[in-house]
């Protein structure tokens, strides 16, 4: 398990050609940017990266930088457990040249506060087999409730600590402080050699916070590791040059590990300083990360944007939390909008105080029923779900399944429409397990009986009615409910 703050980062590259006509300052040209879960998100990442099954336990804001960041955890195959977190999502922005940084901006405001955690966070403290602090300064780490929790858990805790955070929970294994931290969180008066003065800063640490051990790590010169001994630890590293950005994140991820895996301490930061060294060494976070999936843009879709995307989803979800309301959350493909859909829609509606649509996109779609799928492209579709009374908003998405917009949106209530559950067995819907990280539930309406997209668009294409009979004919009295014909949509392809 990760427990910390996670923030968006995006690496702005591009070319720097010319000053700026009205102020001596550089202009840069973007050429590319990417987007990647920083701080305790990349922490996990780096986890999940060496085959770990990872749980990030993080706050995560209502807004469009939030969704971005559910989207890339779960594209790395990291668990979110997200944490209500007021305020905007913090965002970190390097603009970059030719590998170099020009400008850091950062942005999202003052520090939010992190709701409280879940049941299921709880529990899941308590079995984890280690458990990594990642601490951004950012309020996680000092939640009540999680350090009572870390305080309890029999796993290795490991703490990388934040001068704007709080003290490590007394009893963790191993604290991970980088050198002017360490220095700072121990307040070292200056004087003596670099390694006396990280020896003087991780022993008092060490007893302050009973920790087990502290290692401080001292960039390209490897770590001092301080124990109950006198004598410290030094690991040196391995000549390396490069982007040092998430070295640290690198080093605890890597000793968190080792831990779980049963080494000793020693062990855990010898293997953490190869690994860091190592990550600098080919590339940094440049090269260490799997592309991320691309940024699906539903503001693109024009009438009735104002309820479509991330951004709209996330001012309706926080105004109707911050009312004490129920947040309900459906979703679909929704191609060829029938009257079996409507009564889904509406049923849900009537189940809460908003209602949040998670549509597939168009690659979605495509992905699932097939390349001749989608039948309308998603700028109409999300149109046509906007414009109905009962939904608040729509939120477009392309992985295969809805998981990283829940891990997001976190609603109250999951909504399927269908016949789970009315056959011999009992049947989980494959969301549940997602909705208990935050104590929510999932609920089945029941389908309209005779609609089916599937149905209507092969109807039309055989220029009949979606139930076999002459399109624009009325079913003979007597026939089923079910055989009466639908409405045709003329010419689909």
């Amino acid at each position: 398990m990760v427990l910390g703050d996670t923030l968006l980062d995006r690496d702005v590259e591009g070319l720097v050609n010319r000053l700026c006509p009205d102020s001596p300052v550089p202009v840069l040209d973007e050429t590319t940017s990417v987007d990647r879960p920083g701080g305790a998100g990349l922490a996990a990442v780096f986890a999940a990266a060496q085959g770990a099954e990872v749980a990030l336990v993080t706050a995560v804001a209502d807004d469009a930088g939030g969704a971005r960041l559910g989207t890339l955890l779960a594209a790395a195959g990291v668990q979110l457990y997200a944490l209500p977190l007021a305020g905007a999502t913090p965002e970190k922005i390097r603009l970059r040249v030719r590998g170099r940084v020009l400008l850091r901006h950062d942005r999202g405001g003052a520090t939010g506060v992190p709701g409280e955690p879940s049941e299921a966070v709880l529990r899941l403290l308590a079995t984890a087999s280690a458990v990594l602090v990642s601490d951004y300064g950012r309020g996680v780490a000092g939640q009540s409730a999680l350090r009572a929790a870390l305080a309890a858990t029999r796993a290795p805790v490991v703490w990388d600590p934040h001068p704007r955070g709080p003290a490590a929970v007394p009893g963790v294994h191993l604290a991970t402080p980088n050198e002017p931290e360490a220095r700072e969180l121990a307040k070292t008066p200056p004087g003596g050699s670099r390694l006396a003065t990280a020896s003087r800063s991780a022993q008092a640490l060490r007893r302050r916070w009973q920790a087990g051990a502290v290692a401080v790590t001292l960039g390209g010169d490897g770590a001092l590791l301080c124990h109950a001994g006198s004598t410290p630890l030094v690991v040196p590293a391995p000549a390396a040059e490069g982007d040092t950005c998430g070295a640290g994140d690198r080093f605890a991820a890597a000793a968190t590990l080792a831990l779980a895996r049963g080494a000793l301490v020693s062990e855990a930061v010898q293997a953490a300083v190869t690994e860091a060294s190592a990550y600098v060494a080919g590339g940094g976070v440049a090269t260490a990360l799997p592309a991320p999936p691309r940024t699906v843009a539903p503001a693109a879709v024009t009438g009735g944007g104002e309820r479509i995307g991330a951004g709209a989803a996330g001012e309706v979800v926080a105004r109707v939390r911050a009312a004490g309301g129920t947040v309900v959350a459906t979703g679909g493909c929704f191609d060829l909008l029938h009257a079996g859909h409507v009564a889904t829609l509406q049923a849900a509606r009537q189940l809460g105080d908003c209602l949040i649509v998670c549509l597939n996109s168009d690659v979605g779609v495509a992905g699932l029923k097939g390349p001749e799928r989608p039948v309308v492209p998603q700028g109409d579709r999300s149109r046509l779900l906007a414009a109905l009374g009962c939904v608040d908003a729509v939120l477009v998405f392309d992985e295969p399944t809805p998981h990283a917009a829940l891990s997001w949106l976190r609603p109250d209530i999951w909504v399927k429409g269908g016949d789970y559950g009315s056959g011999g067995g009992a049947q989980t819907l494959p969301e549940s397990e997602i909705l208990a990280r935050w104590g929510g539930h999932t609920v089945v309406v029941p389908y309209l009986d005779g609609r089916s997209t599937t149905d209507m668009i092969a109807a039309a294409r055989a220029g009949r009615g979606s139930a076999g009979w002459p399109a624009g004919t009325v079913a003979p009295t007597g026939t089923a409910p079910e055989t009466v014909v639908r409405s045709t949509a003329k010419g689909a392809r």
